[in-house]
């Protein structure tokens, strides 16, 4: 049996044109098998489909509410940045949009626009995500 070693030294540090191979084989195997840019999926909006799941609509706020008491800490720029990819990727559509009156520091009109689950949306019902929102309801209806 013929076995091709090529010994380059380099400051003492041996080559084998196996180990380079090898190299150059794991390189074209990362590169070409690697899919490009970001990763589609978010767990940030994976909790925001859990979510809308159980409250079945809801508005930016509302939803964002909901997140801090039950997940790690996000801004609602974030909650915000996320609806508007859901809906790019078919996981949320709008349902309606309100105009409300009242005395804000940005004018007297706010504009909620209310989301719910599209198509493309695998919640993973979370019995977490449940309990949580039924335990605000029951707080809510004894305030009634």
């Amino acid at each position: 049996m013929l076995t091709l070693v090529f010994q380059f030294d380099y400051s003492g540090v041996g080559f084998s044109f196996f180990s380079i191979m090898k190299t150059y084989l794991n390189h074209l195997l990362l590169t070409y098998s690697m899919k490009r840019g970001r990763p589609v999926n978010s767990v940030i909006r994976q909790n925001i489909v859990e979510l809308l799941y159980f409250m079945e609509k809801g508005y930016g706020y509302d939803i964002y509410k909901n997140y801090v008491e039950l997940f790690p800490k996000v801004t609602l720029r974030s909650i915000y940045y996320h609806l508007r990819k859901g809906i790019e990727l078919e996981e949320f559509v709008i349902e309606r949009i309100e105009k409300e009156k009242g005395d804000y520091s940005w004018g007297e009109m706010a504009e909620k626009i209310y989301y719910k689950l599209g198509v493309k949306a695998a919640p993973k019902m979370d019995k977490k995500i449940k309990k949580h929102l039924d335990s605000k309801k029951g707080l809510n209806n004894l305030g009634k």
